[in-house]
């Protein structure tokens, strides 16, 4: 299979200089990810590492406070994933826009730097734009479905797989999984 290179997804090669390259053999998912019908790309290339710096800056974030702050920011209308987020920080981390410390637990707090601040205010009229745009995508996209459900349904499909990929299930096990979905969902329909 050949790859061709382009910006947007960062993977590593195998090689003698181990260097890392950007793959365009995989769909462009980063940007659409939970986006929902309509809104087409989130955001452009770069835009998504802007918004980052930006949340950073304001005060010092943990990667799911950032994921967190962008759903809010859009209303629930686009949810950035780990997959995304995380990588983007790292490469901030390496251009030295933000500085990591351990936070509570094996969570990493990341902190704007005097480089970071200096690259937010050369891309200001770029920062205020996206920042805009994700207003105006909030007022009129957003909260149709609230983040913090989307998020609960995904938290309990990977807790269904994570449970279902340690091994089979005994009958009591099956009973008390299915009652305790039926029991979120007699509780969800009586909202």
């Amino acid at each position: 299979m050949s790859h061709h290179f382009r910006a947007g997804r960062r993977s590593r090669l195998a090689g003698d200089d181990q260097r890392t390259a950007i793959r365009d053999d995989q769909p462009d998912r980063d940007r659409r990810r939970g986006t929902r019908a309509g809104l087409g790309r989130f955001f452009a290339y770069g835009d998504l590492r802007l918004v980052i710096l930006r949340l950073i800056a304001e005060k010092p974030r943990h990667g799911y406070e950032i994921i967190k702050a962008i759903e809010e920011q859009v209303g629930g209308a686009y949810s950035p994933s780990p997959g995304v987020i995380y990588p983007t920080l790292t490469m901030l981390e390496e251009v030295g826009h933000v500085t990591v410390s351990t936070g509570q637990g094996a969570k990493k707090l990341h902190t704007i730097t005097a480089a970071g601040r200096a690259h937010l205010d050369a891309y200001r009229p770029s920062v205020e734009a996206l920042l805009a745009r994700m207003q105006e995508v909030h007022r009129t996209h957003g909260r149709a479905s609230a983040p913090q459900i989307v998020r609960a349904m995904e938290n309990l499909k990977l807790a269904l797989r994570l449970r279902l990929s340690r091994g089979p299930l005994s009958e009591e096990q099956i009973n008390a999984v299915a009652a305790a979905i039926d029991g979120a969902a007699t509780g969800v329909e009586r909202t």
